[in-house]
Order: C-alpha cells, then sequence, then structure tokens
C-alpha cells in the first residue's frame, strides 16, 4: 500500500469514529473494538492516527455499522407539512467525504472529467465527489454573472412554479468531449437535471451519470428510459 493511500485509510478511519460517535458513547466503541477509551478519543480529534495495520483492523471492525443510507435518513428534518430540511446532511463533512468516496467508487471506471450541478444546495455534494475524483466541479446559476462574455442557457418550466427559469453556465466550463458526471442533492421532478443534460449537449460534453442524495417520488425511472445512463439515488423519499 503506497504511503497516500495508507493516510486515506486512516482519514476514512477518522470519518467513520466521527459518525459512529454520533450514535455510540465512547464505552460502546471501547466494547466494539477493544481499545481505551483514550485511543478512541485522540483518534475521533484527530490528535492521532493508527497504524496502517490497526487502521485496516478498525475498518473492518467498524465500518459494518455504517449505513450510509440510514445515517442520511437520520438526518432528514420533515415538518408537519411533510417538507423536509437536509441540511444536516450537506453540513455533516464526514457523512458527506463518506458518500462522496462511495460514489466515486462507482465511477472511477467512467472516466469522468467535471463535475456538474445546479447552484446552491448542489454544490457541496459536487465539491466532495470531485475531490474523490480529482476533477474540477462547475455549477450552473439562475443569473449571468459580470464579466463572463458567453454562457450555456437554458430556460425551462418548474412543474411547481408555473414560471419560466433559467439557467447559466459560463462556455469556458464544460468542453466538447468532457466526460460529466450530474449531481444534486435532492431530485423531485427531474427539470433541473434536464437542464443540465441539456447544457452537456450545447457544449459537446457527454453525460456519463446521475447521482442524487435524495429523490422525491419516481422520477429516476424517467430518466433513466430517457437517456439510457446511470441514475441513482442515496435515499428514496415516496413513491
Amino acid at each position: 500500500m503506497s504511503q497516500i493511500k495508507a493516510v486515506q485509510e486512516k482519514l476514512r478511519l477518522v470519518r467513520v469514529l466521527k459518525i459512529l460517535k454520533k450514535s455510540y458513547t465512547y464505552e460502546e466503541l471501547s466494547k466494539m473494538t477493544g481499545l481505551p477509551i483514550t485511543v478512541l478519543n485522540r483518534y475521533v480529534r484527530g490528535k492521532v492516527l493508527p497504524s496502517t495495520e490497526r487502521t485496516k483492523e478498525l475498518l473492518g471492525m467498524l465500518s459494518p455499522y455504517v449505513n450510509l443510507e440510514e445515517e442520511v435518513k437520520r438526518r432528514i428534518k420533515f415538518d408537519e407539512r411533510g417538507f423536509f430540511d437536509n441540511m444536516m446532511v450537506l453540513s455533516d463533512t464526514p457523512l458527506m467525504s463518506l458518500i462522496a468516496e462511495e460514489v466515486a467508487s462507482r465511477y472511477m471506471e467512467k472516466n469522468v472529467t467535471k463535475i456538474l450541478t445546479a447552484a446552491t444546495d448542489g454544490i457541496p455534494l459536487g465539491v466532495h465527489i470531485a475531490k474523490e475524483l480529482n476533477v474540477d466541479v462547475v455549477y450552473a446559476k439562475k443569473k449571468k454573472e459580470v464579466g463572463v462574455e458567453k454562457f450555456y442557457e437554458v430556460s425551462y418550466v418548474p412543474s411547481a412554479s408555473g414560471s419560466v427559469t433559467t439557467l447559466y453556465l459560463p462556455h469556458w466550463a464544460l468542453k466538447k468531449g468532457e466526460r460529466v458526471l450530474i449531481v444534486d442533492d435532492v431530485i423531485r421532478s427531474g427539470e433541473t437535471q434536464k437542464a443540465l443534460v441539456e447544457m452537456c449537449h450545447q457544449a459537446g460534453a457527454i453525460p456519463v451519470g446521475m447521482f442524487f442524495l435524495i429523490s422525491v417520488g419516481n422520477v429516476l425511472e424517467h430518466l433513466k428510459e430517457e437517456y439510457d445512463i446511470p441514475v441513482e439515488a442515496l435515499v428514496k423519499i415516496g413513491k
């Protein structure tokens, strides 16, 4: 194992421990691992990193306790009207990093060269995944930025609003032949994501997949049929 890979594994263990610490006490983690509480505390706080051998052993021991789908569900907060807030997911850096690792492992062989999302809530997920794949992330906005001469521009009518929405992406952000993974935190109707696909087509880029933290309804199946690319969500809400 290379030194870089070894460090990455150690940092992954720290993320796993930080997530488990939100559900288990140090006493419980100590019983799981057989390690003293003081040692676990130093690992969680990042004060000390375990050896490569211990890291491998602890990851094999603790990873089964981390279910990313359940961790996301646990952090989604619904109000009395059925609307939900996923800020507790987006702001949880260790959890987002582990999710990004999982997504990156699925798309490593797709030769992704760019992550594309829409401002603003899709940006945290996009940044985490881009970091794992070692590629750039770009995002479309609902307004033109001063100083940019040329944009890809797509207009659509969100079903929930009945008004025209336009997304803008600078021309430099996508190049012909780039292989693009489209991501977002939540997908409901799919209209925004279709607009992002259209931007790829305008640029001559190639959408190779879509990934979302949360999908509402059965929109994923429609997108799979329409574009014939992998379309996935970690958590599905509703029918």
